[in-house]
C-alpha cells in the first residue's frame, strides 16, 4: 500500500523536488521518515501533492515544522478513496507509532463496563474491561473504575444481586457476610428462588438502561399485591426500594436528555492541553474523565488539538450518535465522516449555543479549566521538589529519571521485586516493571534485591537501555550494598544510589537516607519537599510490589491459604470460617477483629493478617 522514496544515508541526499514529481493529486496519508527510517510525523491530506509541497517551500515560519523538515530523509504515502478514510488511517498510525511531531493521546486502558452474563442460572453483576465477545449484556462505558464501583455498590444496596466470583459462589454452604449486611440475597444457598432472582436482574437491567420508571411501576404493583395478601414485610421492602430508585433517578439523570451523547471541552495553557469528556448513556450521566494529550508545539490552537484528540480517542471507544463540543475542531465535517465510517452509523459533532446542552458544555469547559489549573500547580510543585532534591543530594542538575526498587513477600513465599519510575512530570507508569524472584532462599531480601537489579541493569549494558539519574532502594545499608555491587559488576556509571531506611515504627517523616555509596546518612526535616518526593516514590514502589506479590501468591496456591499458616489447625480454621462467614471476610479482617475469635492469639492473628495482606515487607 505504501509508496516509498529511497532512504539515503545522509539527510541532504533526499531531493524533495524529485519526490514531489511522483506524488498524485489524491487524498491519502503520508509518513515523514528520518535517517534511521523512524517515523517523524504522520499526516493526512485531501490533496497529497499540494499538502506535501507546502513542507518544502522556503517560506516556513513554524519552528516545529522547520525543525522536522530538516530531519526528513524519506517520505512514504498511502492513497485512499476519501479524506475520511485518510483521517481514519492517520489516527491508527499515530496510535501505533506515536511520532514525535504529532499530538499524541496517552490512554493505556479502555473504559470499564458493567457486565451481566446470560449463561448462569443466577447471573453475576461484575466489573469488566476488555473486548466484549462473551455472551451477555454490557452497560457503559464508565469514565473511570471509581465511577463504575460506585454503581456496583449501589446495585448491591438496591437489588441484592450477587457480584462474587463464580468459583466462590459455587462452593458456598452457608451465606457470607454480604447476606448478613443485606447486600446480597444469597442465591448460592437457595435463599431466593430463581424466578425472584431473575426479577431482580431484570430490575437491574431496567435501571442501567435508564428505564427506571418501568422498574418503579412494576415494584408498585408488587407492593400492592403483597399488601393485599397481608405480607406487610415484603410490601415494606418494595416500598423502600421504590423510594431509593426515585431518589437516585432524580440525582443521576441529565434533565431532558435522551440517547447517547459525549460532551467534550478543551482548554490549553502553558504548553499543556486539558480535555474533559463527559459520558451520557441512555440519558444517564455516567461521569467524566480528563486527558492531557502530549503536544509537540506550544503554538497549537484548541481546534487543532481537539481534532487530533477526537480522532485518536474514538479509535478505541464507542462513538455515540452525538458529540457536543465547546468549540468546533478543525475539519469537523471530515472528522464526522470518519467517525461515521468507523461506527457504521451517522455521527454528528455540534457546538450548542443555547438550552440544556449548552449548559453541559459549559460544565465540561469549567472542569477542563480546573483540571488544567491543578495540573499546572502539580507540575510546578514537582519542579520545586526536584530542585530541592538536587540541592539535598548535591547533584549538578535536577534528576530527569528516578527509579525505586522494593521487595515484597509473605514469609519468603512468592517473592516479587518492583521497579517504579518517575520523571520530570511524575510517575511514568509505562516504564514500571515487576520481577518474579526465583532460585533464592525464601526471605533473603538481599539476594532478591541483587537478582532484580541485575536483571534491570543488564538491559542497560546489553540493550543500551535507559539509566536513571537516581536509584532509590527501599532498605538500609545492606540493600544499598547490593545495588552498588550490581552497578560495579555491570560497570554502570553515573547513577546515584540512595537507600531509604524506615524510621522507628515505620512512621512517615522519620526516614533516614543512605548516601555517599553507603557511607553517609542523611535525615531530612518532615517539611522537606525533597523528602515528600522520596516518600511518594518509595510508597508507590511498595504498593506496586505488594500488588504483584499478592497476584503471584494467589495464582500459585492450590489449597486454602489458611492451611499454610503455622499454628492454625483444622479446628481453628473451622472456627474462623464460621465467625467470618467465608475466606473473603477473613482476608478483609484487621488484626483486632481476628483476635476476637476464640483460640486466636495476637501472634497468630498477625500471621493470618500478614498472610493475606503481605504487610510484613
Amino acid at each position: 500500500m505504501w509508496q516509498n522514496t529511497p532512504m539515503q544515508s545522509e539527510p541532504q541526499a533526499f531531493d524533495p523536488q524529485d519526490f514531489l514529481k511522483t506524488v498524485p493529486h489524491k487524498p491519502g496519508v503520508y509518513r515523514m521518515l528520518d535517517k534511521n527510517a523512524g517515523i517523524l510525523y504522520v499526516g493526512k491530506a485531501k490533496d497529497l501533492k499540494n499538502r506535501l509541497s507546502s513542507y518544502f517551500r522556503g517560506t516556513l515560519t513554524n519552528s516545529r515544522i522547520y525543525a522536522m523538515v530538516k530531519q526528513i530523509c524519506g517520505v512514504e504515502i498511502a492513497i485512499t478513496t476519501t479524506e475520511a478514510e485518510a483521517l481514519l488511517l492517520e489516527s491508527n498510525l499515530i496510535k501505533q507509532h506515536s511520532p514525535h511531531y504529532n499530538i499524541r493521546l496517552k490512554d493505556g486502558k479502555g473504559y470499564p463496563y458493567i457486565y451481566i452474563s446470560t449463561k448462569q442460572e443466577y447471573p453475576r453483576i461484575q466489573f469488566y474491561r476488555g473486548s466484549r465477545k462473551e455472551a451477555g449484556q454490557y452497560f457503559g462505558p464508565y469514565p473511570s473504575a471509581g465511577a463504575l464501583s460506585q454503581t456496583l455498590n449501589l446495585m448491591k444496596k438496591l437489588f441484592k444481586a450477587r457480584q462474587c466470583e463464580d468459583s466462590y459462589f459455587a462452593n458456598r454452604s452457608r451465606p457470607c457476610l454480604e447476606y448478613q449486611i443485606k447486600r446480597c440475597s444469597a442465591p448460592c444457598v437457595g435463599l431466593i428462588s430463581k424466578e425472584e432472582y431473575a426479577q431482580s436482574i431484570r430490575h437491574v437491567i431496567q435501571f442501567l438502561q435508564g428505564r427506571t420508571q418501568e422498574a418503579i411501576e412494576e415494584l408498585v404493583q408488587k407492593m400492592e399485591a403483597a399488601a393485599m395478601t397481608l405480607n406487610f414485610e415484603k410490601a415494606a421492602e418494595h416500598r423502600d426500594l421504590i423510594e431509593s430508585l426515585r431518589h437516585i433517578s432524580q440525582q443521576q439523570y441529565v434533565s431532558g436528555s435522551s440517547g447517547n451523547v459525549d460532551v467534550v471541552a478543551i482548554h490549553c495553557d502553558s504548553g499543556i492541553a486539558s480535555v474533559q469528556v463527559f459520558t451520557v448513556r441512555n440519558g444517564n450521566n455516567l461521569g467524566n474523565r480528563n486527558f492531557f494529550p502530549s503536544l509537540p508545539d506550544n503554538a497549537l490552537g484548541n481546534a487543532e488539538v481537539l481534532a487530533a484528540f477526537l480522532a485518536q480517542y474514538y479509535l478505541n471507544h464507542d462513538v455515540p450518535g452525538e458529540i457536543l463540543v465547546a468549540e468546533l475542531p478543525d475539519d469537523v465535517a471530515v472528522l464526522a465522516d470518519m467517525l461515521t465510517l468507523k461506527q457504521g452509523r451517522k455521527v454528528v459533532i455540534r457546538q450548542p449555543q443555547r438550552g440544556e446542552r449548552s449548559k453541559w458544555v459549559e460544565m465540561a469547559q469549567r472542569n477542563a479549566e480546573q483540571a488544567l489549573q491543578m495540573q499546572l500547580l502539580s507540575k510546578a510543585g514537582m519542579q520545586q521538589r526536584l530542585t530541592d532534591l538536587q540541592q539535598v543530594l548535591q547533584l549538578p542538575a535536577p534528576p530527569a529519571r528516578m527509579e525505586c526498587f522494593d521487595i515484597s513477600h509473605t514469609m519468603g513465599e512468592a517473592t516479587v521485586a518492583s521497579c517504579v519510575v518517575f520523571d520530570l512530570n511524575g510517575a511514568l507508569k509505562s516504564d514500571y516493571r515487576r520481577y518474579n524472584i526465583n532460585g533464592i532462599t525464601g526471605g533473603d531480601d538481599y539476594a532478591a534485591m541483587h537478582q532484580a537489579l541485575t536483571r534491570r541493569f543488564r538491559r542497560v549494558t546489553e540493550q543500551d537501555g535507559k539509566r536513571p539519574d537516581i536509584l532509590f532502594i527501599d532498605g538500609g545499608k545492606g540493600q544499598v550494598a547490593q545495588a552498588l555491587a550490581v552497578l560495579d559488576e555491570l560497570q554502570v556509571t553515573g547513577v546515584e544510589v540512595v537507600g531509604v531506611a524506615k524510621g522507628e515504627g515505620r512512621k512517615p517523616g522519620l526516614e533516614t537516607l543512605i548516601v555517599e555509596r553507603g557511607t553517609g546518612r542523611l535525615a531530612l526535616p518532615e517539611h522537606s519537599k525533597a523528602l515528600h518526593l522520596i516518600q511518594q516514590i518509595r510508597d508507590e514502589a511498595h504498593r506496586f510490589a505488594i500488588t504483584g506479590h499478592r497476584a503471584r501468591r494467589q495464582k500459585a496456591r492450590t489449597q486454602s491459604p489458611l492451611e499454610q499458616i503455622a499454628g492454625l489447625g483444622p479446628k481453628r480454621r473451622q472456627v474462623l470460617l464460621q465467625q467470618f462467614g467465608g475466606l473473603r471476610a477473613i482476608e478483609r479482617a484487621s488484626v483486632d477483629e481476628l483476635v476476637k475469635v476464640p483460640g486466636i492469639s495476637p501472634d497468630l492473628a498477625r500471621k493470618i493478617y500478614d498472610c493475606f495482606n503481605g504487610d510484613g515487607n
